[in-house]
């Protein structure tokens, strides 16, 4: 018997992409994250996490949106799909299904000091700097059950 091993990671996007990703069950990264999604396997686990964004005056929170399943493996298409954001644009790509998408959005700051991805609990937001990246199993854990 073959044991697989499940990898966890989280997937940072913006608010427009993340309709976008919803939508459609793709997700996508900029070419200098080409390396990270060609390790995503079939079944790991990719917890969606859109940045803080503004609305009119308002501030929106960095929030979990959803629990999603990588149905393939990486491929490349550079037909727009996305909405480029800072310039960059998503040509790497993976097909995902969904596990569990949240009725209400989880404030993501709630988590900060529960997670221990996350070293240094005061520059927190420097670890979503780059399009997706891997969590240990008991971040996930914690994660998965806020989503309700």
């Amino acid at each position: 018997m073959m044991v697989i091993l499940l990898t966890y990671w989280i997937c940072v996007t913006t608010e427009e992409n993340w309709r976008i990703i919803r939508e459609k069950n793709i997700w996508g990264v900029p070419p200098r994250s080409k390396k990270i999604i060609e390790n995503v396997k079939e079944g790991d686990k990719l917890i969606f996490y859109v940045i803080q964004s503004k609305k009119d005056n308002e501030i929106i929170p960095p929030k979990i949106v959803a629990i999603y399943e990588a149905s393939s493996k990486a491929f490349y298409d550079n037909k727009p799909l996305f909405k480029s954001y800072k310039g960059k644009i998503f040509p790497y790509r993976i097909k995902i299904k969904p596990i569990k998408i949240a009725k209400k959005p989880i404030n993501f700051k709630e988590f900060v000091d529960r997670l221990s991805f996350i070293k240094n609990k005061k520059f927190w937001t420097a670890y979503f700097r780059r399009a997706m990246f891997e969590i240990p199993s008991m971040d996930f854990e914690i994660l998965m059950k806020a989503i309700r």
